[in-house]
């Protein structure tokens, strides 16, 4: 099952965080912060604006900055993805 965003939405993959430690303790996943980068998995078409539509300047495959509470998590077939407005995204890493 395949997910297909509407209107203005992106669908991101967000990046692994990487396993963190201080010293010599692990930071517990409960402590560390929600990644803000992640990777475009599937555009929807864009928005109406006075008629128009208006396509969204990122595309699949591109790697992104989010805000850090922006956007609807959700998990499909075991894998975490984040809902995001195109507003919401900050930039596009190159």
């Amino acid at each position: 099952m395949a997910i297909k965003p509407l209107g203005d939405r992106i669908l991101i993959a967000p990046a692994e965080s990487s396993e963190d430690k201080i010293g010599s303790l692990y930071v517990p996943d409960t402590a560390k912060e929600k990644p803000q980068e992640g990777v475009v998995e599937a555009v929807g078409p864009g928005r109406t604006e006075d008629g128009k539509l208006i396509a969204p300047e990122v595309k699949k495959g591109d790697r992104v900055l989010y805000g850090k509470y922006s956007g609807t998590e959700i998990k499909q077939n075991g894998k975490d993805f984040l809902i995001v407005r195109e507003s919401d995204i900050l930039a596009i890493i190159s």
